[in-house]
């Protein structure tokens, strides 16, 4: 009989596995309120004096109208990888199912 980490659908495996999966939707969700509320909102005027203007309108600006969106959509694909690193290691990807 193998350990649990040699079965996917092992408990001791489910609970790495999400655990881990919840540390990644934090971190994920901790970036994208930082971009979105602290660039955005926050520290809009300290971005404005401080940092450099994007096409003619003020960093913090430029970051509340489209780098937060722009942000947003990296963090998509930066989930997209981590997730699918994840659930390979863990045996839940589309490979070892088949």
């Amino acid at each position: 009989m193998g350990s649990p980490t040699d079965d996917p659908t092992g408990s001791n495996n489910s609970r790495a596995y999400w655990s881990k999966s919840l540390k990644i939707v934090g971190f994920i969700l901790a970036i994208w309120l930082f971009l979105s509320l602290g660039c955005g909102i926050v520290f809009r005027e300290l971005l404005d004096e401080r940092v450099w203007s994007i096409g003619g309108a003020p960093f913090g600006f430029w970051m509340a109208q489209q780098g937060a969106i722009i942000g947003f959509l990296c963090l998509l694909l930066l989930y997209m990888v981590l997730m699918n690193a994840l659930d390979k290691k863990h045996g839940f990807d589309e490979e070892s199912r088949s």
